[in-house]
């Protein structure tokens, strides 16, 4: 039985395209420097999905994946280079999802910006959001 659809999502060009087919968890600003290289700006937004409820409905034979550090993999459009979602091994029931390719707007803003303690130098958090390190 297929789930009810709560949110799509593509890639830039369009290649690729997703649906959520249940909740999205708390979104969050990620500043490690691994989100901030492969999104290419001060930090991304990430939240947390079911496996399960993540279905690549269009395009998916152009989803490539790096592998980050070990364990952890990092998909993305071959096409465009649009990061989709990541994926760790030790958190198989779960995929990270990239907000910035939503189509659909998110219920909720995010709630936290975590790993500031390696944040971009030349970004200044100017929100009242809780910080981690």
């Amino acid at each position: 039985m297929m789930g009810f659809v709560m949110y799509k999502g593509s890639c830039l060009c369009g290649t690729v395209k997703y649906e959520v087919r249940g909740e999205i968890g708390a979104a969050i600003y990620c500043h490690c420097s691994r989100c901030r290289k492969a999104s290419a700006t001060a930090f991304a937004t990430n939240a947390a999905v079911a496996t399960n409820d993540f279905v690549i409905i269009d395009g998916e034979s152009a989803l490539k994946a790096f592998d980050s550090s070990p364990g952890v993999h990092r998909f993305f459009c071959a096409n465009c280079g649009s990061p989709i979602i990541s994926r760790r091994d030790a958190m198989p029931d779960v995929v990270r999802l990239r907000l910035g390719t939503l189509d659909t707007p998110l219920a909720a803003p995010p709630t936290a910006h975590y790993f500031v303690g390696s944040k971009a130098d030349w970004y200044e958090i100017q929100d009242d959001l809780p910080q981690f390190p």
